[in-house]
């Protein structure tokens, strides 16, 4: 199935103790469903030291959250939105695209593919 949510987008939390938070999609976890988002769901993990290689403390970092719970921001109307998939023949080719479901307009291209 073809990924609704990729690296680099803008999504918002709808559920858990984040709701409402915006960020950036800094990594997607495809085997368990989850995402991580820039400064969203930060915990703090206690590190030991190890000589040469890094230094213990206290690190806080952003950890994954289902992808369930988090909705695209359409670039274009820029409101929480569901995404659908379009697939339009140009030509001789066809082209698979994202789309907002709320105002229609195409997000990106998801591949391309020649007609023979």
């Amino acid at each position: 199935m073809a990924a609704k949510i990729k690296k680099g987008d803008t999504v918002v939390v709808m559920r858990g103790k984040e709701k409402g938070k915006t960020g950036e999609v800094i990594r997607v976890l495809r085997e368990k469903n989850r995402v991580v988002v820039k400064d969203v769901n930060l915990v703090k993990k206690h590190v030991k030291e190890i000589p040469n290689v890094r230094e213990g403390g206290i690190y806080e970092f952003e950890a994954p959250i289902h992808i369930s719970n988090v909705m695209l921001v359409c670039p274009k109307c820029g409101k929480p939105t569901r995404v659908g998939f379009r697939v339009v023949q140009e030509g001789d080719t066809l082209r698979k695209y994202r789309f907002c479901k709320k105002c229609g307009e195409n997000i990106d291209l998801v591949r391309e593919r020649v007609k023979r």
